[in-house]
């Protein structure tokens, strides 16, 4: 390497990156395994772009975000801007992790637990659902993939109306064959689908939080839709005066970032359930919301816990 290039790379690393953005060697947020520079950080722009939050602008985006990375198993049904469509349902997860699936009955089932990385979930889902209706109306019946980059076409959020989800969160995956003739194969495929879906609940009294039980642990996960640098400020303010617990005995262990929004993750003492959680969690909105609406400077142990829990951050997505 020149002295020119040499110059120039040390030049660049030593340029700090502004929060949440990409560095070029750093590992593309898609999922790629490749660099971002790479990949959807390419400046040729042969690679569409990468869309850091998705789903913004749906009423449930938080929601959207949790049934894509954490629950095992849920459902709810979709309204469609178009008229005549068939009835459509979004699933965290389908069999064989398929992209949607069109049922016998002309019933289109979406699946949000897929990876196909062109960069927007949001636009990959709209390209799926579309071929999945295209295939409703022409009475094809089966799997509907994704195979080519959708390009332009329409996201999720031109589909769909806005309106919140009517969420159902399942023990396991017995919603796959709930009306089917059961077979040998049909079970064994569903047990052990089931296995690997740990006990959830979504509380009633909050949006978007999630309670579920690893076995040895239990964990609230709650995703938040407020903008990174607010939020954390906030959990700073209430982490320094200790004031962050959610249930007797709980502690913020740290946070998930997915799709442009943070995941903030307490520890429960074994044994705490989702129940005892709907007038805490309330409880603990209403404080956040205090600690949202304080736009004084932080103070040095504020400053410090916030360091603590920007450390204690993992990146999905």
């Amino acid at each position: 390497m020149g002295k020119s290039s040499r110059t120039k790379a040390r030049n660049a690393a030593a340029t700090p990156l502004a929060e949440g953005e990409v560095g070029p060697r750093q590992p593309c947020p898609c999922g790629s395994g490749r660099r971002y520079k790479a990949c959807h950080g390419d400046p040729s722009g042969q690679v569409q772009a990468y869309v850091g939050r998705p789903f913004e602008g749906l009423d449930s985006e938080c929601d959207l975000v949790a049934l894509r990375e954490l629950v095992p198993s849920a459902t709810a049904p979709l309204t469609l801007t178009a008229d005549g469509a068939p009835a459509v349902t979004l699933c965290s997860l389908l069999p064989g992790a398929a992209p949607a699936l069109v049922r016998d009955n002309g019933e289109v089932w979406l699946g949000l637990q897929v990876q196909h990385n062109f960069g927007d979930p949001s636009r990959d889902l709209g390209a799926v659902l579309e071929k999945a209706l295209a295939a409703s109306a022409a009475q094809q019946t089966g799997v509907v993939g994704l195979t080519e980059n959708p390009g332009s076409g329409p996201r999720l959020q031109d589909l769909v109306t806005a309106d919140a989800l009517d969420i159902s969160v399942h023990d396991g995956f017995g919603f796959w064959i709930a009306d089917a003739e059961r077979t040998p194969e049909m079970e064994a495929a569903l047990e052990q689908a089931n296995g690997a879906a740990l006990p959830t609940s979504r509380l009633a009294s909050v949006e978007a939080a999630y309670w579920t039980s690893v076995g040895t642990k239990e964990h609230l996960r709650w995703v938040m839709p407020e903008p990174e640098d607010a939020l954390l400020d906030a959990l700073s303010r209430l982490h320094a005066a200790r004031d962050d617990s959610i249930a007797e005995g709980s502690r913020l262990v740290g946070m998930f970032r997915a799709h442009g929004v943070l995941t903030p993750v307490w520890d429960l003492p074994l044994g705490t359930g989702a129940e005892v959680l709907e007038e805490a969690a309330a409880d603990f909105r209403q404080r956040l919301q205090e600690a949202l609406d304080d736009d004084s400077d932080l103070s040095t142990a504020q400053r410090s816990a916030r360091a603590g829990l920007a450390n204690r951050q993992v990146t999905i997505r």
